[in-house]
């Protein structure tokens, strides 16, 4: 069944780092749809513009768990900036490739991030 995965994709798959809820968390950003597939949320905690704390809960496949697991991994400790720039190659590259069938995996993980970081500029450009 998991032939198909690299050895990167199985270990995050078993193994995901990041997950869970945030409950004091500067931004959330939740893409998919979970009533007919795949679906992610992504929580950020910002300090000084740096992410330093990420977390997310997935409902889906294999990919999903993966791609997410490792979205968060290359957003740990860098910049909004750097964080904005994250795209699906880069993930699909940080888990030595992905099935033909399952690259749109990597769009939930950098769509998500990207919602949670809007959700955090949004409120802090509320604060003033």
């Amino acid at each position: 069944m998991y032939s198909q995965y690299s050895i990167k994709v199985i270990e995050h798959f078993m193994t995901p780092q990041n997950v869970g809820s945030m409950v004091d968390y500067d931004g959330k950003g939740t893409f998919g749809d979970p009533g007919c597939g795949d679906s992610l949320t992504i929580y950020i905690k910002v300090k000084d513009d740096i992410i330093e704390d990420i977390s997310f809960l997935v409902f889906g496949c294999t990919a999903s768990v993966a791609t997410s697991s490792m979205t968060t991994v290359l957003a740990k400790g860098k910049t909004i900036k750097e964080a904005l720039e994250i795209e699906e190659e880069d993930i699909v590259k940080a888990l030595d490739g992905l099935p033909e069938n399952k690259l749109h995996c990597s769009n939930l993980g950098v769509q998500a991030l990207r919602n949670a970081i809007k959700d955090y500029m949004d409120k802090k450009n509320e604060l003033g």
